[in-house]
């Protein structure tokens, strides 16, 4: 079974900071591969703490069945273009993933994401739309193609989030303690008391 980080590195990562380049209008190319990182990253630890319960692993495994079979990945560039469209529009449904993923956090995670990607909230937001869905769409495939039971599914995104945490450059421990935050959306102030600032400056000065 393939190792998470290996699906979205690659050919996939560099289509990926492409399209997220092209859309957002970010010029750095450094700058648009780290978003795509920290966004991937993000999303893969909030649903690594979904699946951490039996009733999350079954919603997962059940939004998979029905809306996310892989086909997105098909056409990554097309679809996440809006230059192709499909049938089940529950696919490439970023906000009602979000809803679900991120639950009442999500402007606490957007704007962690600021900090994380130096953009500001207005593309953080899309940039977790945009990708969302082919997040999902890659769990959906694995699943599929390997033919796991919730179990099975919560232990490839568990195990692949562990990965790719251990193998990005993103501060993941500091994406973790977020979401394990009340999500009342008072983000910055999270970010100070975690002593986040110093870091932050290094690296987007």
């Amino acid at each position: 079974m393939a190792d998470l980080m290996d699906l979205f590195q690659g050919q996939m990562g560099e289509m990926l900071a492409k399209q997220v380049a092209g859309t957002l209008g970010i010029q750095d190319e450094n700058q648009a591969e780290h978003a795509v990182d920290s966004t991937i990253s993000t999303l893969l630890n909030a649903i690594s703490r979904n699946v951490s319960t039996t009733n999350g692993a079954e919603g997962l495994a059940g939004a998979l069945d029905r809306d996310h079979d892989g086909s997105i990945l098909d056409d990554v560039v097309g679809f996440l273009s809006g230059t192709r469209q499909s049938e089940n529009t529950n696919m490439l449904n970023g906000a009602g993933i979000l809803k679900h993923v991120l639950g009442g956090q999500q402007n606490t995670v957007v704007q962690m994401l600021g900090k994380l990607t130096g953009l500001d909230n207005s593309k953080n937001g899309q940039l977790l739309m945009m990708l969302a869905p082919v997040v999902m769409g890659m769990l959906g495939k694995q699943k599929k193609q390997n033919g796991l039971d919730q179990t099975g599914l919560a232990d490839l995104v568990v195990r692949g989030t562990e990965n790719y945490n251990r193998r990005t450059p993103t501060d993941t421990n500091f994406i973790t303690k977020i979401l394990d935050k009340d999500g009342d959306g008072s983000a910055l102030d999270e970010i100070a008391s975690f002593g986040m600032k110093t870091l932050f400056g290094k690296l987007f000065r």
